[in-house]
């Protein structure tokens, strides 16, 4: 389960305080819509400031604003109904690339500009991609919303997407492959995986970051052709989180975002996942491993059904904290791991539920295997105890409470609930179907989704270096 935080992080600057930005750039529009009223009936988390209003322009962005006036600053984020499941074989890597693309330069912000104008304000700023969606946001004092917007609205209307720009970025996340894929331990691995799992998906067949031959081979033009289709005012989520007062903020959003053209981009469809699943056995060896590792995979339900609830919880109780099933058992009595964790990818479609060990040096692969094997047996065969499902309740709670409490944390929220569900209030109402889930629930998942004819297996064995025995 990875609920309720950013993920794929890959682009940071923040730094303090400075002088005024020139909004040379945007033209006014006449307001072609007002918020929504918030609907009470649907509020019930208002205490971690969930008062939510919806907009849509004539253009078709969407508009959530969640305003909040506990702390004097301000999130916004951009949130585009584009991800690594957008692509199609032999041109991946894309979405991934235009995360770099997005802060090298617009029309009336050249390269650098946006960083130093956010981080001169003492703000922050970053970009996130995952299979289904790419973000960007900002956090600033709260009288620097319209710096904000203007920065996200010149990029969207206007990036600087060149031959020169494509080159050198291209070059930029073929590094980053190197250091956080090649070289950092087990993650190969975990990607074979994801590989294996969904062999003929097409839209999560591949990794986020892509494959980087793809992305050697790629030519200028496919590149500039995937952003013109993706990167569209239709195919965004703008959301405001903070001190702010609405009214005066949707005159902003007309202001900036009004102009931008509606280019009807395509629709996102997720086929059934096949009725049998695939299954397979890899090794993997692996350079930056100490020690032997293992991953099982098994395709599940995509996020948001009763199945998938279930299933999260049964991660907690599997392997998130020292009292959880299989780090108690491989862990702390044992010793045979060093880490264990249990957790879904959280896809729009169809998803993947992973388990994986890492072990110490007194561990083996097999009887490892078979340990998480009868656990995992055992959860399909027996419900949980009331006890034990109560605890991982309060810990996707504490994570749920805690994930909310900053505007930052509920811009990116609310902006994927939008995209992705078509209604940012789902958010609202997402604790409550954990809270909901049964002990017999988690059971007739665990029995139905987890099991050994379900199942693939990649073993990371630890490779000499250098290519010496």
């Amino acid at each position: 389960m990875r609920l309720f935080a950013p993920r794929v992080c890959l682009l940071l600057a923040s730094a303090a305080a400075g002088s005024q930005p020139s909004y040379a750039a945007a033209s006014p529009t006449a307001a072609s819509s007002s918020p929504a009223s918030p609907d009470p009936a649907v509020l019930s988390l208002e205490r971690f400031g969930l008062s939510i209003q919806r907009a849509t322009l004539e253009n078709g962005l969407k508009v959530v604003m969640n305003p909040d006036h506990s702390a004097p600053t301000v999130a916004v984020s951009v949130t585009y109904g584009v991800g690594s499941s957008s692509e199609v074989e032999g041109k991946t890597g894309f979405a991934h690339l235009f995360e770099h693309m997005m802060f090298q330069g617009s029309k009336h912000a050249p390269k650098g500009e946006h960083f130093k104008l956010i981080s001169d304000r003492g703000g922050s700023l970053n970009g996130t991609t995952n299979t289904d969606r790419t973000n960007y946001f900002e956090v600033l004092p709260a009288n620097e919303l319209e710096l904000a917007l203007w920065l996200e609205s010149d990029r969207m209307r206007w990036l600087s997407v060149t031959p020169e720009t494509f080159e050198n970025q291209r070059a930029v996340v073929e590094e980053e492959f190197r250091m956080r894929i090649q070289n950092a331990a087990y993650v190969p691995g975990e990607l074979r995986l994801g590989e294996i799992v969904f062999k003929g998906y097409e839209p999560y067949a591949h990794p986020t970051i892509g494959s980087m031959a793809d992305l050697d081979a790629a030519a200028f033009d496919w590149v500039k052709d995937f952003h013109d289709r993706h990167y569209a005012v239709d195919n965004a989520v703008l959301t405001i989180a903070g001190d702010f007062e609405t009214d005066p903020a949707m005159t902003l959003v007309q202001r900036y975002f009004g102009p931008a053209e509606k280019k009807n981009p395509p629709a996102r469809v997720f086929a059934a996942p096949p009725e049998r699943p695939n299954t397979g056995r890899e090794r993997v060896e692996d350079t930056n491993a100490r020690t032997p590792g293992f991953m099982f995979g098994f395709l599940i339900p995509a996020s948001r059904t009763p199945e998938h609830y279930a299933l999260e919880l049964a991660g907690l109780i599997l392997a998130d904290g020292e009292s959880s099933r299989l780090y108690k058992t491989l862990v702390h009595d044992r010793a045979v791991a060093e880490r264990v964790s249990a957790s879904t990818d959280d896809h729009r479609g169809p998803d993947q539920f992973t388990v994986m060990a890492v072990l110490t040096d007194k561990g083996q692969l097999k009887d490892v295997e078979a340990a998480v094997d009868a656990e995992l047996t055992r959860l399909g065969k027996a419900p949980p105890r009331p006890a034990e499902l109560e605890k991982a309740k309060r810990q996707l709670r504490s994570s749920f409470v805690f994930g909310l409490q900053t505007n930052l944390g509920r811009a990116i929220q609310l902006g994927e609930f939008e995209s992705y569900w078509g209604d940012a209030r789902g958010l609202s109402r997402e604790l409550s179907q954990y809270l909901t889930v049964t002990p017999e629930a988690v059971q007739q998942a665990v029995a139905r989704y987890l099991i050994p004819e379900r199942r693939s297996l990649v073993e990371v064995l630890p490779a000499p270096k250098g290519g010496k025995p």
